[in-house]
């Protein structure tokens, strides 16, 4: 609770004490006795019970009055002045029953709503200005042979920068010294530390845990994961929902109609009717108070917000309500295939020498022919040979696009690549059984073996298949380049539905199209398609389906400004998650609309029909707002909730 909460708080318990003191004099101490008269007593309790309601409400008298100078004139500032002013002002109608008691009642327990509004919000800001924290204050440099603190956005690509344990990483960057555990929940959710050695990649916002560590920076502080974050979380309330929309036209129009109501209500019976002034104006007075419309205007936005800040401390980074509530109607999930459903690295998964031929002999021919080469194949291959590569031994080494590399080694002639490569020069090679990238070695003209090559899928994709269906998304689709024989055991692996294989970018966005076609038509335009990608290549898909989700830790920068949701982890099981969010969010949001009219329409008419008290009036608005605030906080939890 902030200073100023606190001034407000105590402000109201100084109220509320002198509003108890003044009620029990007013009703057990016969001040008519004491006085001499009756209409002196209720003079006197008249100005007894406006200290308390001076003290509690001042603020808001003066927010009504400037509002309305400024134009602003039918806010619930407005309504509570009207309805509390009217209550005090039920003493000028000798026929009447004194209100003054109900008048500062309905303002306490508006302010003590108020508060505990503020509060709220207040704490579901503090859920996502958590993500702040990410945010580096500084960058060890050095210079003249010591470390100087300075600004990340000083700080070149190419420096070279130092953490030490228990600091965050300020930069995207790579290890070149030292070794260390990083703490990535505040990115990522996740608990465990992740080990870092000479080479890995390391992304800014991590706190290093344990040993010093030498950073060369590899993008520059604006392009970095914590200021993207950063950004993304600072925009997010920005970006409202249809439904928190809906609710702030609603507000918009119907505060100003329950006025006009309220009006006719109090003077229109009593000219037609004759009569009776009293009873109607406190009717008028009564639907006044019900009809503020303060539940739906804070506890729906409040709902969204911390639904975006339970999500975002798992990792699930969402760019605004909209995107939550279109999430939350996902149909049709549409995967690419290399780095989001796979690790998006080759391995060598298995060596199949021709008979007579030594896999180890098989392998190191392969890598010296493929050591000039940056094809991740090739990369792959180097990696799985354990022995050093000798360039001595390589000579005349051509390149062959889409087949392989031809080279010299040790002066015998080398073939390494597909079976169209060895049918063009005239080696017979033979099928494997595994699925995955084949790639055929010859010496000599000699058929040695071959190596197969496969993207490893990642751990927990078939977990996020199996998640997916049993949140009630009806289809999976995965896309890919790669050949369809890979594609179908992938996706028979996975579970996944259907899959299109062999596609270029500009494929993908065709068969986006159609399948957006299909879940538009099944779900009768309430249905939505996610599509969710990591590569640069899938930038225009992400940014075509209803939702795009990105995975942000290791994807492109392409892809996480396209997309609308971004997983920090790039787990694919956090897809389930982050749908399972968006419909609980939504849920609380439809729960607090559903209850807040229903109440409000039910003791309207209560009101009209002279049934309903001030009483009763003070539940409908203030018991209501804080039932419905309580129901919202739920959903800074939502990560948490079955």
């Amino acid at each position: 609770m902030n200073k100023k909460q606190k001034r407000t708080r105590n402000r109201i318990v100084l109220a509320i004490a002198l509003f108890a003191v003044v009620y029990v004099i007013a009703e057990l101490m016969p001040l008519a006795t004491w006085l001499g008269s009756e209409t002196a007593a209720l003079w006197v309790e008249f100005a007894l019970f406006l200290v308390p309601y001076l003290i509690a409400g001042y603020d808001v008298l003066l927010r009504a009055a400037k509002n309305i100078g400024h134009g602003q004139v039918f806010d619930e500032n407005f309504l509570m002045s009207v309805a509390t002013i009217g209550a005090f002002a039920l003493v000028l109608f000798p026929d009447s029953d004194p209100h003054m008691a109900e008048g500062a009642a309905v303002m306490l327990f508006y302010q003590v709503g108020e508060l505990f509004q503020s509060y709220a919000v207040g704490k579901s800001r503090k859920s996502i200005a958590d993500m702040m924290d990410i945010a580096p204050d500084f960058a060890n440099v050095e210079r003249d042979g010591r470390l100087v603190q300075v600004d990340p956005y000083e700080v070149a690509v190419g420096d070279e920068i130092v953490v030490k344990a228990g600091e965050r990483v300020p930069l995207d960057g790579v290890v070149v010294r030292g070794s260390s555990q990083l703490d990535t929940a505040a990115l990522t959710g996740e608990s465990v530390p992740r080990e870092v050695r000479e080479g890995d990649e390391i992304i800014s916002g991590c706190v290093n845990m344990s040993g010093l560590i030498t950073v060369r920076v590899t993008k520059p502080f604006g392009e970095s994961t914590v200021s993207r974050i950063l950004e993304l979380v600072e925009n997010a309330a920005e970006k409202k929902a249809k439904t928190e929309n809906f609710i702030t036209r609603f507000a918009r129009y119907y505060t100003p109609a329950v006025v006009g109501i309220a009006a006719l209500l109090a003077i229109v019976p009593p000219l037609l009717l004759g009569g009776g002034w009293s009873d109607w104006v406190q009717r008028g007075l009564i639907f006044l108070v019900v009809s503020c419309p303060c539940a739906l205007v804070i506890s729906v936005p409040l709902s969204f917000f911390g639904g975006i800040g339970g999500a975002s401390r798992l990792g699930i980074l969402v760019k605004g309500s909209n995107y939550l509530e279109t999430l939350s109607r996902a149909e049709t999930v549409v995967f690419d295939k290399t780095g989001t459903l796979t690790d998006g690295s080759f391995n060598v998964v298995a060596v199949h020498p021709a008979s007579g031929i030594d896999p180890d002999r098989l392998l190191s021919i392969a890598a010296h022919a493929e050591a000039y080469s940056n094809h991740p194949i090739a990369l792959s291959v180097r990696a799985a040979y354990s022995g050093p590569i000798d360039q001595q031994r390589i000579d005349d080494v051509q390149e062959q696009s889409g087949h392989g590399v031809r080279a010299r080694v040790d002066e015998h002639v080398v073939y390494v690549g597909n079976d169209k490569l060895m049918s063009a020069c005239g080696v017979d090679c033979r099928d494997c059984e595994l699925t995955g990238t084949i790639l055929h070695v010859s010496l000599d003209g000699e058929y040695i073996g071959h190596i197969v090559i496969a993207d490893v899928v990642k751990p927990d994709a078939a977990e996020a298949v199996a998640a997916l269906r049993a949140a009630g998304v009806k289809k999976t689709v995965m896309l890919t380049g790669d050949r369809a024989d890979v594609a179908a055991a992938v996706a028979k692996e996975l579970g996944i539905d259907e899959f299109r294989a062999q596609l270029l970018p500009q494929d993908k966005v065709a068969e986006v199209e159609k399948l957006l076609e299909e879940t538009h038509a099944q779900g009768a335009g309430k249905g939505k398609l996610a599509f969710v990608g990591d590569g640069i290549n899938d930038a225009p898909v992400l940014t075509r389906a209803d939702i795009g989700i990105a995975m942000g830790a290791m994807g492109s920068d392409a892809a996480i400004e396209a997309a609308d949701v971004v997983l920090m982890d790039d787990k694919p099981s956090n897809i389930a998650r982050a749908i399972g969010i968006a419909r609980k969010t939504m849920g609380i949001v439809w729960q607090n609309i559903v209850f807040a009219l229903g109440v409000k329409f039910l003791v309207l008419i209560l009101a009209a029909l002279g049934i309903a008290n001030m009483w009763l009036a003070v539940f409908a608005d203030v018991g209501v707002a804080v039932i419905a605030i309580l129901n919202a906080m739920r959903a800074m939890n939502v990560g948490k909730l079955k």
